[in-house]
């Protein structure tokens, strides 16, 4: 199963999240927003998002 970041809910593979280091990971997620360009992306502004990725709508 995937994890997801608890600090900006990017999807991660390994054990850190690259893109803010954290090493709290959840797989208790539900929905998935892909974003392919966080410039123009009005879910990706609503949401705080600044980077491309597969992100998590809400983690626990």
């Amino acid at each position: 199963m995937k994890k997801a970041c608890k600090k900006c809910r990017l999807f991660v593979d390994g054990g850190e999240c690259p893109l803010c280091k954290s090493t709290n990971l959840s797989e208790s997620w539900k929905g998935r927003l892909v974003v392919t360009d966080a410039n123009k992306s009005e879910i990706g502004k609503e949401l705080d998002i600044k980077a491309k990725g597969e992100y998590a709508i809400k983690v626990r």
